[in-house]
């Protein structure tokens, strides 16, 4: 049996929860990623040791240039490490950086995703 109030109710409800869904997501101070952290992130974290002179020269061809890479991409890199094997799907499987990326929260992950997007690097752009 058709119930236009039950209908009503339940549209309401899912209204009311995408509202505050989205006003979570306007005004979360935190979701505004920080570069300059992020900078202090890669430093104390030593990425130049692998990833090479500003993230751009990497010690051996096996590891990647970062310096540039869009940071929605380093974001999820860093969560799919962090993942690591507990994912088969979705994690990354590298003993080094899973270890690296463990004490990282995702504000961490975001502010180094911001920071390396911002350098200058060799990476090549298919238009």
């Amino acid at each position: 049996m058709y119930k236009p109030d039950q209908a009503l109710r339940t549209i309401a409800m899912i209204a009311g929860a995408a509202m505050a869904i989205g006003a979570l997501a306007v005004s979360n101070p935190a979701a505004a990623a920080s570069a300059s952290n992020g900078k202090a992130l890669v430093e104390s974290h030593n990425c130049a040791a692998c990833h090479g002179a500003n993230l751009n020269k990497p010690v051996t061809p096996e590891y990647p240039k970062l310096a540039g890479q869009h940071s929605t991409y380093v974001y999820w890199a860093l969560k799919q490490y962090q993942m690591g094997t507990s994912n088969p799907k979705l994690g990354r499987n590298n003993a080094i950086m899973q270890a690296q990326v463990q004490s990282l929260s995702q504000s961490d992950m975001k502010d180094i995703a911001a920071y390396i997007e911002s350098l200058d690097g060799d990476l090549v752009q298919k238009k």
